[in-house]
């Protein structure tokens, strides 16, 4: 599995939400200055976290973004499947019941169904508050 650049930047923009959780709306300009990454990356990936009710957004003078929720409630995994779909590491395995033509005599389809439980069983188990709280003890 390789996670894009979008999936990357959105890990980095809510720990960076839910960093500077405030309960005050923050900028794209603000987070986009200490993430280094462009507004118009933002401005793509935004969108998608928003109808994903992971962030709320508000327009106008003290316009911008927050959690919507408290950084224990999301996951890294939570947050990568909504930017990158899903995270198996190869398609045959999202089937349910499996699709594949071969699957019934394949080799290999145990290791796979096996990587993919424990793509998703670590992504699941850290949550936004860990990367902040493991950023902040790294610094220390």
């Amino acid at each position: 599995m390789r996670v894009s650049t979008k999936g990357r930047y959105a890990l980095r923009i809510m720990a960076d939400l839910a960093e500077h959780n405030t309960g005050e709306y923050i900028r794209l300009k603000e987070i986009s200055e200490r993430q280094k990454i462009t507004l118009k990356y933002m401005e793509q990936i935004m969108p998608m976290l928003t109808r994903a009710g992971y962030v709320k957004s508000y327009r106008g003078n003290n316009g911008g973004y927050m959690l919507a929720k408290r950084p224990e409630d999301y996951t890294a995994g939570d947050i990568l499947r909504v930017t990158e779909g899903s995270m198996a590491p190869i398609p045959c395995i999202e089937d349910n019941p499996n699709l594949c033509e071969r699957w019934e005599e394949c080799t290999t389809l145990s290791f796979w169904e096996g990587m993919w439980k424990v793509i998703n069983e670590y992504a699941d188990s850290v949550t936004l508050a860990d990367l902040i709280r493991t950023e902040v003890e790294y610094y220390i």
